[in-house]
């Protein structure tokens, strides 16, 4: 029996109620897409010692199911397709060789291509049968996962994740090759949900019971460990009065993930909260949230950050703008995942400096220059000792920006975007905005104890 990943031991339980018939993992269905360029674990359920046979592009891996399961190894693939995968007499048609993505969070991960922005022209074009589509049923607990991988098309696309997507249609395009999407998303959900109670308990604080890892173990841990590339992430706003925690419970996530799939640092791509206005359980909230994505983005490894500061509705907490969400993500995956050497984020604050009244902030990602889009910079403030914000006057000067107020004689701290709502301009170049930001340190509302 090869070794199996810890998190897959879970499914044991599911193979005590299947029959003596070899059963593949449902992930593994006609029209599946199965991740290049490693070494590809293939699993199932069968009686104990049942033998199995896999035979897959002139190659052929064998052994014996031991507690219900078995699980065999392909060696590297080479994209391409259509295929046809045989497990002994079972035949799995129309399978591609490509890249792989998990696509996860809560309601705007889950918000649906055909009731997104310019719907009705995205599903005319959504036709590509080198994209395919999966949806992880909602569960709670583990559960066997079904045969539901299909084409990209008029039919299956709209129902699918609008931001996953638009994310799978500009990898196709910028890579040439077939992409796979697995959806698992469930709206209104906190990140504790999607994080194993083993990585909880490492977490001061983290919540328990029985909503805690419930999403984790029906909706994440049936996955592993399927062969992927990297995963996107759009989730924060169910744990936005927990700002300061989330901190520590998104990288604990990441690790969490990347230890349980066992395929090192795979790349993970955050989208940061659009801006919101509406009355939430604590107002204010929202942009520490939003550091929190950022801090998180500025020290894990391999992780990238989609900034949609300009994509915000003001009274509704679902953007329907999806597509330059995806397009952002596939930015961000270009460079970070598959090594290209392009523009992939707007600018990124890196440091202060004061020079008597005015104080002169300098930014990563400036990317040909800074753009103030629209006419003059908003959303700037700035304050003095004492630490009252007011509202600043801001210019670009070179690959800078200089921040200004006729109320603060001497510059402590500027923030950029501090607010629930926002309207700000901040861009470079390239054609990308910034990130919010603060100079500060000072404890916020969600760490003040």
């Amino acid at each position: 029996m090869n070794k199996i990943i810890p998190a897959l031991l879970l499914i044991i339980s599911l193979a005590t109620s299947t029959s003596a018939a070899v059963k593949p993992n449902g992930l593994f269905s006609d029209n599946a897409v199965l991740q290049q360029g490693m070494r590809l674990p293939v699993w199932g359920t069968a009686d104990t010692g049942e033998k199995v046979m896999v035979e897959f592009q002139g190659q052929k891996a064998s052994t014996t199911a031991s507690a219900g399961m078995w699980m065999v190894h392909l060696n590297p693939l080479k994209a391409g397709g259509p295929f046809t995968m045989k497990i002994n007499d079972q035949e799995i048609k129309n399978l591609l060789v490509g890249e792989v993505w998990v696509c996860s969070g809560q309601s705007n991960m889950g918000f649906t291509l055909d009731r997104a922005d310019n719907a009705q022209e995205a599903i005319g074009a959504s036709k590509d049968p080198m994209l395919r589509l999966y949806t992880v049923p909602r569960a709670n607990k583990l559960q066997e996962l079904p045969k539901a991988w299909k084409e990209s098309s008029a039919e299956s696309a709209p129902a699918f994740s609008a931001v996953a997507y638009f994310f799978g249609k500009h990898l196709r395009q910028a890579l040439k090759v077939p992409v796979g999407l697995i959806n698992t998303s469930v709206g209104g959900t906190p990140i504790e949900q999607w994080t194993s109670s083993h990585a909880l308990k490492s977490v001061p604080g983290a919540p328990s019971g029985a909503r805690s890892s419930n999403l984790y173990n029906g909706m994440v841990a049936p996955l592993i460990p399927y062969g992927i590339k990297g995963a996107i992430w759009y989730q924060g706003e169910a744990n936005d009065s927990r700002a300061y925690a989330y901190r520590t419970l998104l990288p604990t996530m990441i690790e969490d993930w990347r230890k349980a799939w066992g395929q090192g640092d795979f790349p993970f791509l955050i989208v940061q909260l659009a801006p919101f206005g509406k009355v939430k359980r604590l107002p204010g909230s929202w942009p520490e949230l939003r550091e929190a994505q950022l801090l998180t983005v500025q020290k894990a490894p391999k992780t990238g950050m989609a900034v949609i500061a300009d994509i915000g509705t003001e009274d509704n907490i679902h953007p329907t703008i999806k597509e330059p969400v995806g397009e952002r993500l596939t930015l961000a995956a270009r460079a970070i995942a598959y090594g290209e050497k392009i523009p992939y984020s707007g600018p990124i604050y890196k440091s202060m400096k004061v020079d008597g009244n005015k104080a002169v902030l300098s930014f990563d990602h400036v990317n040909g220059g800074l753009v103030a889009k629209g006419g003059t910079l908003t959303g700037f403030t700035i304050c003095g000792d004492g630490n009252k914000f007011v509202s600043a006057q801001a210019e670009i000067v070179g690959k800078n920006v200089i921040v200004t107020s006729p109320e603060v004689s001497k510059p402590v701290s500027v923030r950029y975007g501090w607010s629930d709502w926002m309207v700000v301009n901040l861009w470079n170049k390239a054609g990308l905005p910034a990130s919010p930001f603060r100079t500060d340190d000072f404890k916020m509302i969600t760490n003040l104890k």
